[in-house]
């Protein structure tokens, strides 16, 4: 075996050993660019450290996705804001994904008719804090209060809540698609009460604010202290136009338009374009 065949083994080895494998992938081919190319061992080294580098951003993304337990992978690029009737403003949702808002632990409200486009919106922000390192986690409304509720049962709450509070971004989708009882409303009020000012979420919504109160059992003071919680440093946007799945079986020429508005107090800080 040649010596240049020794040497990438034992080099393939050591990268292995250290648990780099950006460095093991990389290092034969820059090795041939830096002969080619008259590099100096400074820029080789610099250049097999920034593959590793690079390597180690994207498994800590891959590992921030997939421990977010998002139902199906969207992205910014795919929705359609043209369908949205002029409703989500393209430049606030490019701020939203540079992440600012979340080490602020402001919040964000989605809120219009069903296949708006608000899943999509909330996922596809999900996955750009990810891709910033933020852990980030995803879950229904109705499947986030049976855990919280069978956390209560087992005696597991204290800790359930300690395992959400270390997420910097909890979206809870579909708020308001099924009502909860007394003691599921008051888990979910006592958890976004636990994160005020302190971490983020992001809630999509089909219903009005003021039919919140239908979903928490009429509970009127709950529902108005969790508004005024979510709503306090936040950003609402309502998404308007037809559903995805409608236009995809509507006749041309055939129209289903509905709005979801926020209340008079929130309507200042609702973003539209």
């Amino acid at each position: 075996m040649s010596r240049a065949a020794v040497a990438r083994d034992l080099l393939s080895a050591q990268a292995k050993s250290l648990k780099m494998p950006g460095l093991g992938r990389a290092f034969e081919s820059l090795a041939r660019q830096a002969r080619e190319e008259h590099w100096g061992y400074e820029d080789y080294l610099h250049e097999v450290l920034s593959a590793e580098q690079s390597s180690r951003l994207e498994s800590a993304v891959r590992h921030r996705v997939h421990e977010a337990r998002f139902p199906e992978m969207k992205t910014l690029d795919a929705f359609d804001f043209a369908a949205a009737d002029g409703a989500v403003s393209p430049a606030v949702i490019t701020e939203l994904a540079r992440g600012e808002w979340i080490p602020r632990a402001e919040n964000l409200i989605l809120a219009g008719p069903i296949g708006t486009g608000k899943t999509h919106l909330a996922i596809a922000l999900g996955i750009e804090a990810a891709k910033l390192r933020r852990r980030v986690f995803f879950a229904r409304a109705a499947d986030l209060v049976r855990s919280l509720l069978e956390a209560r049962d087992q005696r597991e709450l204290t800790r359930l809540h300690r395992r959400l509070h270390s997420v910097e971004l909890l979206v809870v989708d579909e708020l308001g698609f099924v009502p909860f009882d007394r003691a599921g409303g008051e888990l979910l009020f006592n958890l976004i009460t636990d994160r005020y000012e302190r971490r983020s979420v992001v809630v999509t919504t089909n219903l009005p604010f003021a039919e919140w109160v239908t979903v928490f059992a009429g509970d009127e003071k709950l529902t108005t202290a969790l508004l005024d919680r979510l709503a306090h440093h936040a950003t609402v946007i309502t998404t308007k136009g037809k559903s995805y799945r409608m236009r995809q079986r509507e006749k041309p020429g055939q129209s289903l338009r509905a709005g979801v508005e926020a209340p008079p107090a929130l309507q200042k800080r609702t973003s539209k374009s």
